[in-house]
Order: structure tokens, then sequence, then C-alpha cells
């Protein structure tokens, strides 16, 4: 219960903060490149339920691959930064006020790679809300990097950065606190902010 709170009293106070801040950025993605200002995808979340995660968009509006790999030519110039800065998740704050996201938590998948979880830990990462940060976040903040590094960066995914992402979100999930959320908070943010 205390956890939901803190999600509702912060992330109410963050969008109503930074609401000049986010209707510029949105601004300036309209500016940059034809489409709309919010991403919008399903994602799995607590409990399995699909929900629709909002992000800033950073990528032009055509179809492609399903994960961003490196310099990947679909993002746009307003793009670059907003996912150097991470910017681009800001929308989220919204998905943790109506209750579909909270601060922290394992990041949601795609509906396919949560198909590949195994049934014990998909439960356990599945039992709480999906989140904007967690330990996963931290530990793969330069996955894009990474996956084009790779010879096949979807199977690279799928067989090595999921199975990773998967045991750390399930160590969260199984030991989640109020305390432990606003230590990864401090950290996502001195990360953020060290660029």
């Amino acid at each position: 219960m205390g956890k939901r709170l803190f999600d509702i009293a912060a992330s109410a106070l963050g969008l109503l903060l930074l609401a000049p801040l986010l209707l510029l950025v949105a601004l300036w993605i309209r500016l940059d490149s034809p489409g709309p200002a919010l991403f919008r995808q399903t994602r799995v979340g607590r409990f399995g339920v699909p929900f629709t995660i909002h992000k800033f968009r950073t990528m032009r509006v055509e179809p492609g691959a399903a994960i961003t790999v490196g310099a990947d030519p679909r993002i746009t110039r307003s793009g670059q930064l907003l996912r150097r800065t991470k910017l681009d998740e800001l929308p989220q704050l919204w998905d943790v006020l109506r209750g579909a996201m909270s601060l922290v938590g394992p990041r949601p998948e795609l509906p396919r790679y949560v198909e590949l979880y195994p049934a014990d830990l998909r439960d356990r990462v599945l039992a709480v809300r999906p989140g904007i940060t967690d330990p996963a976040s931290l530990a793969f903040s330069h996955e894009a990097e990474l996956l084009a590094a790779a010879a096949d960066p979807e199977r690279e995914y799928r067989e090595v950065v999921l199975p990773a992402k998967l045991r750390l979100s399930a160590d969260y999930a199984a030991n989640a606190s109020l305390q432990a959320d606003l230590r990864l908070i401090l950290a996502t943010l001195a990360r953020v902010l060290s660029g």
C-alpha cells in the first residue's frame, strides 16, 4: 500500500512540475519529424494483463525490428537526445499514476518475449507492477550498443540479454521494498545525470 501511495504522489508531482518540459518536448518531436509526439505499444503488465505503455516517439513512423540496435537509422534527431537523456520515458509517469506501472519494477516486455519466460520466473516477475526503472534497467543501460555488437541481435536478446534481465527482475520482485525502490530511483537519476 505504501508503495502505491508513493507512486501516486511522486508521479502526480512529477507530471505537474514537468508539464512545461513535456509540452516543449512534444512540440519538438512534432516539428522534427512527421507523426505523433507519443509512442504507444502493448506491453505485458501485472498478472500478465496487457496494457498500453506511453513514451515520447524517438523514431520515424515506419515498420522495423522490435528491438533497437546501436545507431538505428530510424532514430530521429530529437530521438537521439531523448534516448540519451532518458527523457523519452517521462510519459510513463502517466502510466504510473493510472496504476498500470510503478516507478520501480521489472521493465514491461512485449507479449512475444513474455512467452519465452520460464513458468517459475514468469509468475514472480508478473506478480508486481512493471516499472520505469529496476536493477535490470541499470545493468543493461547500454543494451542497444550491446546488441549492435552481436552477429544476430534478435538471437542475442532472446538467448543472453532477456534471461539475464529476467533473473535480475525476479530477484527484485522477491525482495521489493519502498527503501529498495528509493535506492534504485536515486541510482537511476545519478546514471541519467552522469550521462
